[in-house]
């Protein structure tokens, strides 16, 4: 018996069994490679709960699902081992690589397994490595490749809608499915420009739950089904439209997933999966203390803007309160031309930053990168970059990133701008942001636009820009959250969810969001139509960073001063919201009230946002979860000057009564515990 412990994730080689054991006192996996030559899952242990996740006898599961020309690797091929080895891995953890080759010698195959210290969830990817002589093909590979034994049971789905351009009720709606034991699948249609978030919680009848994500922008079909009559539930997740080339002795990385465990409700799938965003792969926020931002976006004027329109605007933002100051759609001199329009700027856009900066501001740009005018430099001399996708954004031609000289032209243009106009936080805006292009003419596989426009496009454009200039942030956008996936959280610190669409479907948008990804990733954008009204500002204070979309110049004394109280009580709140456990109430809806709440462990803090809309009753009694029964609280609110003094568990049981006297009220709950 071999073993490495690092922190609290450890691995542990059984050389007798072949058999590889992962654990962190929260999560246990089990694999073994058997006497036969087969590389399985063996079992997935909640410690906490002590709910086991096991293979059907009826259907062996393996980590390893690939297809390469005419070769599929799967549980059912057989493997030698050729080395295994683990290592540490930062922010705490270990990384297992099992090196197997097939008994063909057509592949190599490193499985790798990826274990933290403080989380239930285990991360997961895989190396091909072709042998043959000749270039092969990946035509189909299975990102959530898990079967378990159904143990008899019933089973829930639970996945989350994301945003759709052509604005619909359902945005962000949480679906909840209960599986036909006949075998028929419940499906996530995920990526950029797909219909879902791309991620899927599975719970059983004793609350029994495993979650899965995965960390592709690219389109993906997942679906989770169960046999009752073969007594198992399984997963599978196909990479669309996949052929990609591997020349001889080359490798392909599958991108990586993960699958956690939890035992429980949706939200505590939810908290688990957040957690393991923000402590692994999210890129890290800005300032802890001073993030998520309060913004201003200049498309109050859509793109009518000039300088001094926006100089006016700055000085009344900074006043208010605002952190950063964005500059949308209408500053260059065309979508694709990234040069500042010199007769909107005629002192130039770089002076413009500098004057937001001396504000004490940070200077944001509008980017819509993937796109650009027919009339435009780069395709009255490059008509060829585009892509066979034609999103239409605001007139533009969708360009295709993943050809090579497109895509070197782009990001020298994204570090010119950004040196340029002294910039500081990029709004990457635009339709789609996977496009899809068959052409023939261009560096990518026609076949393989799918993967290529991501891995090796929009993916590849982000991040050589930011590894050229690391101290910029980027938020990303598509006319709203419709690329919500968990290759995402990588590259942006934030992700717009609705866009300018209402309070309601702000909250709407929060609601849904907030159930796979951290709170910060539910940015919202508050537009001049909502009013000045503590109803529309509260629709606002529960998420990321909330972007003010006012003719700020043109604003009476009363709403300036109103928005300049909203912002500091959003500011006083933003961390514990941040930090927080979601619990997700009440869902909006448009006859009725609603409720979100988040308890911070931390400082042992509730907040909640009540909102009544057309319907619901002048009252609505609040019971907060996740106090701490013994702790003694303090409730206040921002409207009622009533103030409370209970125990947790008198307040998660009798809960408090929120006053909302009429339609379209709401009111903000702080429960903080007495020190």
């Amino acid at each position: 018996m071999t073993g490495s412990a690092l922190g609290g994730a450890q691995s542990n080689f059984d050389s007798n069994q072949n058999s590889w054991t992962l654990s962190n006192g929260l999560i246990r996996a089990t694999f073994q490679l058997t006497a036969e030559g087969f590389f399985l899952t063996r079992q997935i242990s909640d410690l906490t709960s002590g709910d086991q996740w096991a293979p059907s006898l009826n259907r062996p599961t393996s980590p390893i699902r690939i297809q390469a020309g005419g070769d599929l690797f799967d549980a059912k091929t057989q493997f030698i081992l050729v080395n295994q080895y683990a290592a540490s891995i930062a922010p705490g953890g270990v990384s297992q690589s099992i090196v197997l080759q097939d008994l063909r010698g057509r592949a190599q195959l490193t499985v790798l397994l990826e274990l933290f210290n403080d989380s239930p969830v285990l991360r997961y990817s895989l190396k091909y490595k072709n042998l043959t002589q000749a270039a092969t093909h990946i035509t189909s590979l299975n990102l959530v490749p898990w079967t378990f034994d159904d143990l008899g049971k019933r089973y829930t789905a639970f996945r989350v809608n994301q945003w759709s351009v052509a604005s619909k009720p359902e945005n962000f709606q949480p679906l909840q499915s209960l599986l036909d034991t006949s075998g028929s699948g419940i499906q996530v249609y995920s990526g950029s420009a797909g219909q879902q978030c791309g991620w899927l919680a599975l719970r059983d009848s004793d609350q029994r739950g495993l979650f899965t994500g995965w960390e592709f922008d690219g389109r993906t079909k997942t679906t989770v089904s169960q046999d009752g009559t073969k007594g198992y539930v399984q997963f599978n997740s196909a990479v669309l439209d996949l052929n990609h080339a591997v020349p001889a002795q080359s490798e392909f990385q599958v991108p990586f997933a993960f699958i956690g465990l939890f035992h429980g409700d949706w939200d505590e799938a939810g908290y688990r999966t957040q957690r393991f965003v923000e402590s692994v792969l999210a890129k890290p926020a800005p300032d802890s203390k001073a993030f998520p931002y309060v913004s201003w976006d200049s498309w109050a004027y859509q793109d009518k803007i000039d300088e001094q329109t926006l100089r006016r605007n700055a000085i009344i933002a900074a006043g208010l309160g605002v952190q950063l100051f964005i500059v949308d759609l209408g500053w260059a001199r065309g979508i694709g031309n990234w040069h500042a329009d010199p007769a909107k700027f005629p002192g130039g856009l770089g002076a413009l930053s500098d004057y937001v900066h001396s504000l004490g501001m940070k200077f944001g740009l509008h980017f819509a990168l993937a796109e650009a005018d027919p009339a435009s430099p780069v395709l009255q001399d490059h008509p060829d970059w585009t892509a066979t996708d034609d999103s239409n954004y605001f007139g533009a031609k969708s360009l295709c990133l993943s050809n090579q000289p497109a895509q070197d032209w782009l990001i020298q243009e994204g570090i010119r701008m950004i040196d340029e106009y002294h910039v500081d936080w990029i709004l990457q805006d635009g339709q789609n942001m996977v496009k899809q292009c068959t052409k023939s003419t261009h560096t990518h596989d026609p076949a393989d636009s799918n993967y290529a426009n991501a891995v090796q496009g929009i993916n590849a454009v982000v991040s050589a820009i930011q590894q050229a200039r690391p101290k910029v942030f980027w938020e990303n956008c598509e006319n709203g959250g419709n690329m919500m996936t968990f290759n995402m959280v990588k590259s942006y610190v934030t992700s717009i969810t609705n866009d300018a669409s209402g309070s309601l479907a702000s909250r709407l948008a929060v609601y849904g969001a907030t159930y796979p990804f951290p709170p910060r990733y539910a940015e919202r954008y508050m537009p001049e139509s909502d009013g000045y009204t503590p109803y529309a500002a509260h629709s606002y204070r529960f998420g990321g960073p909330w972007v003010l979309m006012n003719a700020l110049a043109n604003l009476q004394t009363d709403k300036l001063a109103f928005l300049k109280s909203q912002i500091q009580n959003y500011k006083n709140q933003r961390a514990d919201i941040s930090g927080g456990k979601v619990f997700h109430i009440l869902s909006p809806e448009a006859n009725a009230t609603d409720v979100i709440q988040s308890f911070n462990a931390a400082t042992n803090t509730a907040i909640a946002v009540v909102a009544r809309a057309a319907g619901g009753s002048p009252t609505y009694l609040f019971r907060p979860k996740g106090l701490d029964a013994q702790q003694r609280y303090t409730v206040w609110f921002e409207i009622d000057p009533s103030v409370y003094s209970q125990t947790g568990a008198q307040l998660m049981s009798n809960g408090v009564r929120v006053k909302l006297p009429v339609p379209y009220s709401s009111e903000v709950v702080r429960i903080e515990a007495q020190r």
